[in-house]
């Protein structure tokens, strides 16, 4: 059936299938290394206490029916093991059912972990993966051709994600609309990486031109994906180009990196052997067998059935990012930085071994990712999420639905939990348990170039407030303090 295979889709299905899969295993190496610690039996957020009020129906997960950290370590190393088997190729070189259920077991498995992850898997990007591993169980494998109607509706995912990028920041934030955005935003972005003080110190102007590129990757070129070869090819390379840049600029997981691998959606074989020369992807001439024509029109149908609300939403006055519009994360809305933070705020979280201490008495805990001691340089760590650090970011803007999570860190803090100690850098009591900790809140900016020159800072902090006054353990709670 001709009509059924997408000609020149070698290169597309090869980088697809390999890309998703290795993010996949990004993904279940955090949730081996933080997992336990934020939401375990133990942890900040329990995953019984959430089962136990929310209903299978409204989050679907396997750990409804049991949770253990046992378990979830069982499902998180067969996660990974099943992803690198695809990274390096094994399901692909069977019939095209044995990549089909690869994929189907890494989404539900992820599935399960996101839908009891609560606050700390509440990001728009848990849905993007979660979306694109279940495209990826349509793509085939080795033996026969790439599913035209697959790489159509990964080209749909990747247009609503870019576009309604686009768009969000249009309607969110007049600084979008006069150009300003990137005055602020690469010193206030969450995760700042080890280039983002340059980037911030950019000339103005260039600024201006880094949204301009901004908004015509993200208004124009995401119609360019469906248009025909080459101009489908041109526009994945604008694509991957915005996204390498923002790589460079900062930490936003595997967003990024993930939205570099969708965009290869849209590359044809020819037109990418006429940038490279020396490469002639083989065609695959196998047979499609029948069950599979049938399975990628179900779920072509599935894709277009679930499309009306997000489709609608990006027409929308009142559009909506990051929106998942039924519990199995398909078909969503995505979208980042409606709005961009223009001074940055971050909790401090210190501690102290005296019983009646000064000021001189108190020491701080450095955090993996998020900022810290002013000479510190920000670390680069995406495509990895640090999880806890995110959240800092959050709990820093003034959210208070992260102080379900932050009262109980630091009481584990307080007790000198292990598991709780390895999500930071460094532990200024070297395993010892504080007699009092406290947070508070300092206002941050990047350092000038003098100051960086002189005093050796990335950053200039100053104190303009206490977000929970000292506390220890068998004493009531402390204070959740005001901001100066």
């Amino acid at each position: 059936m001709d009509w059924f295979v997408a000609e020149g889709s070698q290169v597309a299905r090869f980088v697809l299938q390999r890309g998703v899969a290795l993010v996949y295993a990004v993904a279940f190496v955090a949730v081996l290394r933080q997992f336990p610690a934020l939401l375990g039996e133990r942890g900040l957020l329990p995953v019984p206490r959430f089962t136990a009020r929310v209903p299978l129906r409204a989050a679907p997960s396997l750990f409804h029916l049991r949770y253990s950290d046992r378990l979830l370590r069982a499902v998180a190393r067969v996660g990974l093991v099943l992803a690198l088997a695809v990274v390096v190729g094994l399901p692909q070189q069977g019939p095209p059912w044995l990549p089909m259920l690869v994929f189907l077991a890494l989404y539900a498995l992820y599935l399960s972990v996101v839908n009891v992850g609560q606050v700390f898997y509440g990001f728009g990007w848990e849905s993007l993966l979660l979306e694109a591993g279940f495209l990826a169980a349509f793509l085939g494998s080795d033996r026969t051709g790439t599913p035209l109607l697959t790489l159509l509706a990964f080209r749909w995912l990747v247009f609503r994600l870019e576009l309604g990028a686009g768009l969000i920041k249009l309607r969110g934030d007049p600084a979008w609309r006069n150009l300003t955005a990137l005055d602020h935003h690469h010193e206030t972005q969450p995760m700042p990486g080890p280039l983002s003080w340059f980037f911030h110190r950019l000339p103005w102007p260039l600024h201006r031109v880094e949204v301009v590129a901004n908004h015509v990757t993200q208004l124009i070129v995401p119609f360019l994906l469906l248009a025909p070869q080459p101009v489908a090819t041109w526009a994945a390379g604008a694509v991957v180009v915005t996204q390498l840049w923002l790589v460079l600029s900062g930490n936003f997981a595997w967003l990024n990196w993930l939205t570099i691998v969708l965009a290869f959606s849209a590359v044809d074989d020819d037109v990418l052997a006429g940038l490279v020369p020396s490469l002639t992807p083989e065609r695959a001439t196998g047979p499609t067998p029948l069950w599979f024509t049938g399975a990628v029109l179900v779920m072509a149908g599935l894709v277009l059935v679930l499309s009306r609300r997000p489709a609608r939403n990006l027409l929308s006055r009142r559009q909506r990012m990051n929106v998942s519009y039924n519990p199995f994360h398909l078909v969503g809305a995505y979208g980042a930085f409606g709005s961009v933070t223009r001074r940055r705020e971050e909790i401090v979280v210190e501690a102290t071994r005296e019983e009646d201490p000064g000021e001189e008495d108190w020491e701080e805990y450095v955090f993996r990712g998020k900022p810290g001691p002013p000479g510190r340089r920000p670390r680069q760590y995406a495509p990895y999420h640090l999880r806890l650090d995110w959240g800092m970011w959050f709990l820093g803007l003034g959210s208070s639905a992260q102080l379900a999570w932050f009262l109980p860190f630091l009481d584990r803090l307080l007790e000198a939990d292990a598991a709780t100690l390895r999500l930071l850098r460094h532990d200024p009591l070297a395993g010892e348990r504080p007699v009092w900790v406290r947070a508070r809140v300092f206002r941050y900016r990047f350092s000038t170039w003098e100051e960086l020159r002189r005093e050796r800072v990335w950053w200039v902090r100053r104190e303009v407030g206490e977000i929970i006054a000292p506390r220890r353990l068998g004493r009531a709670p402390g204070d959740v303090g005001g901001r100066a």
